[in-house]
């Protein structure tokens, strides 16, 4: 068995999930205790570790094998590569995928990373998850907030255009550190508040985001394979894989997910959305800002 890494898995997290159903009690202490901070959490020393679960240490060693590593120090190797690779900047991680980029043209090299990046997103989502969100975003009654930062911003905007059509009551927050306070004041409980955050992860979103959770709204994370630390205050997080030759990461695979969200939403609610679409079309017809072919 070779050592594990973020490079050829998706993350120990995502281990950690997908075995949850099969692990003994005393193995989903140790998981939960991993979980709870991760990864910093699993750096500890076994001993530690097993004081924090309550458990023994062999039962953290049969853990760890559960989840394919070979022993425990393999483990904590991989979550080292993942807090390393958490904070990589666009300069080093162009220089990594260039010394590993094959022959192949960039064109169908990108391409073929993308579309496997999307296959292990989905894998991953839990269709529960996903329907009590919608459930979430499409509910009238109940005021919709929608933030990006520095790269996600485009993402944020694309969904409130988006959500502003299917339904009312949705605000788009403008990621200015000095100005996102004004929009807390009307964050009511049970509102929802969605949030794109990815790496590097921004000190203001996170801030935002306790202060909602804080104000009772439901969290809603759009996020890496590395999941920002806005997940600890979130109801719901969806984590997309990232990772592509390039010296930026891609946001197709979240920009994917969006779209499916928002196909969703307007199901749930179609006879409010139809009425809004056709409003909308007179306004646009009223206003001449498209050409008419007809």
């Amino acid at each position: 068995m070779k050592d594990k890494s973020i490079s050829d898995n998706d993350s120990v997290f995502n281990a950690l999930k997908q075995v949850s159903d099969s692990l003994t009690r005393s193995e989903r202490k140790v998981a939960n205790a991993i979980l709870e901070n991760y990864p910093i959490s699993g750096l500890g020393s076994i001993t530690q570790i097993a004081d924090k679960s309550g458990v023994s240490s062999p039962t953290i060693v049969r853990l760890v094998k559960k989840i394919g590593f070979n022993g425990f120090s393999e483990f904590q190797n991989s979550l080292r590569n993942e807090l390393e690779a958490k904070g990589t900047g666009p300069i080093a991680k162009h220089d990594v995928w260039a010394q590993k980029a094959p022959e192949s043209h960039i064109l169908n090299r990108f391409t073929e990373v993308v579309i496997d990046n999307i296959h292990k997103s989905l894998r991953q989502i839990e269709t529960e998850s996903f329907d009590a969100s919608c459930k979430l975003l499409s509910d009238t009654n109940h005021s919709l907030y929608i933030i990006g930062g520095r790269i996600t911003r485009s993402l944020a905007d694309y969904l409130y255009l988006h959500m502003q059509v299917i339904r009312k009551g949705v605000t788009h927050i403008r990621p200015i550190s000095n100005s996102w306070p004004h929009y807390m004041l009307d964050i009511d409980e049970g509102d929802v508040v969605v949030i794109f955050d990815i790496r590097r992860y921004e000190n203001s979103t996170l801030r935002l985001a306790e202060i909602a959770h804080e104000r009772g709204a439901n969290i809603i994370l759009f996020t890496d394979q590395w999941r920002s630390p806005v997940e600890k205050y979130c109801h719901y997080c969806f984590s997309a894989k990232t990772e592509v030759p390039s010296a930026w990461d891609s946001t197709v695979e979240i920009m994917l997910l969006i779209e499916i969200f928002v196909a969703a939403v307007q199901e749930l609610i179609w006879p409010e959305t139809r009425r809004r679409m056709e409003d909308l079309e007179d306004l646009f017809d009223r206003t001449r800002f498209f050409q008419k072919f007809s």
